[in-house]
């Protein structure tokens, strides 16, 4: 592969583009279109912006032709290799064939196997010079969630951890608010955005009831889940009563929904959707749960996880990325640890990971933690 000095640039730039449609375009990729003229100018810009909606490619082919380019002969960059089967949208790589685009350079191949390679061949078909692999690794990391889900079926999970210094998330009465910064919240707010759903355990639900919203930054609003083995939880939750409570899944064991009676009658009038899953010894099953979740569409989850249920996370392997906020503070031996018990009982088992980052927190004194698996 021969890339030209400026292609890197008008990737980046493409790349950028993609970024405008987070949040909103889930469960399909993130992607991101410029398109080159002959003359080595950007006539046209185009991203994805909502599922179901137009492609980048159309878009920056529209935007062009809207300003008179034609974009014959033109070079376009992608950040996903053109899609190829019909689905809400028709095929882009036709459309790149049949506006006679002379060069397509393509960041990744697309891992969904209902294209993977097969619109790069047909572009190469019909003649069009096709280049794969500039800034791959960029355009991996921003499908992520995309990736996991449509190889695996299952959501990319974000576990989200707020701690002191030495491992710490609340104090012994159950004070929390608040140990990390306003800067830290607001990029967990964002977080929420990115994510197609938040989720969190019975704990958390009853203690804080927290409403699991976006408002700190603008962006969508997610899912909320919460996991209820014995729905058990008050009906006054924010979750259950405020003006998203459509929007909330609670999530039970397979027994309390067949004997739940009023409870499940009640929250089904709510509107409230239950998602029943085998339980043992009073815990669900996380694994059959994220298999429910990933054949509904939903392909990304943040975990604003207390300490009971970060550790059964940590424990079974199930997260993809951990973010853990921590706070300037020591709280003591006394206090609530931010993870529960592990049941780890020599180093030899414990699990090192082998990424991690750590970033300061801008605005804060807080740093941020990122873990991947």
């Amino acid at each position: 592969m021969t890339f030209l000095p400026n292609d890197a640039a008008m990737m980046r730039k493409a790349l950028s583009l993609a970024q405008e449609g987070v949040g909103y375009v889930s469960p399909n990729p993130l992607v991101g279109c410029v398109i080159v003229g002959q003359d080595g100018k950007i006539v046209g810009e185009g991203a994805h912006h909502q599922f179901g909606g137009p492609h980048a490619e159309p878009n920056a082919i529209a935007d062009a032709e809207s300003n008179g380019h034609t974009v014959a002969g033109s070079t376009a960059y992608v950040t996903l290799e053109p899609h190829s089967h019909h689905g809400k949208t028709p095929p882009c790589c036709d459309l790149l064939i049949e506006k006679r685009i002379a060069r397509c350079i393509v960041a990744m191949v697309d891992p969904n196997p209902n294209v993977s390679g097969e619109g790069i061949r047909r572009m190469r078909e019909a003649g069009i010079l096709v280049e794969v692999g500039l800034l791959e690794a960029e355009a991996r990391e921003l499908n992520r969630f995309f990736i996991k889900h449509i190889t695996t079926g299952l959501p990319y999970l974000t576990l989200k951890v707020a701690s002191s210094l030495d491992g710490r998330s609340a104090l012994a009465s159950g004070e929390s608010k608040w140990i990390t910064s306003e800067a830290s919240r607001k990029m967990v707010h964002k977080l929420r955005a990115e994510h197609d759903a938040v989720m969190v355990g019975t704990g958390t639900a009853r203690a804080d009831d927290p409403a699991l919203t976006v408002r700190l930054v603008e962006g969508r609003q997610p899912r909320r889940i919460v996991l209820d083995p014995q729905l058990q939880l008050p009906h006054t939750l924010s979750l259950l009563t405020d003006e998203y409570h459509e929007k909330t899944i609670v999530v039970t064991s397979q027994q309390t929904v067949e004997t739940g009676g009023t409870q499940v009658q009640w929250l089904r009038q709510q509107g409230v959707e239950i998602i029943a899953v085998p339980a043992g010894d009073g815990r669900l099953d996380l694994n059959a749960l994220l298999k429910k979740l990933g054949d509904q569409g939903i392909s990304s989850i943040v975990v604003e996880a207390g300490p009971t249920l970060a550790a059964s996370i940590v424990h079974n392997k199930l997260f993809d990325e951990m973010q853990l906020f921590v706070a300037p503070l020591f709280l003591g031996a006394e206090s609530r640890p931010s993870i529960g018990g592990l049941s780890i009982h020599s180093l030899a088992s414990a699990v090192r990971y082998s990424y991690v980052s750590i970033d300061k927190v801008e605005d804060s004194l807080d740093f941020l933690v990122r873990v991947r698996v």
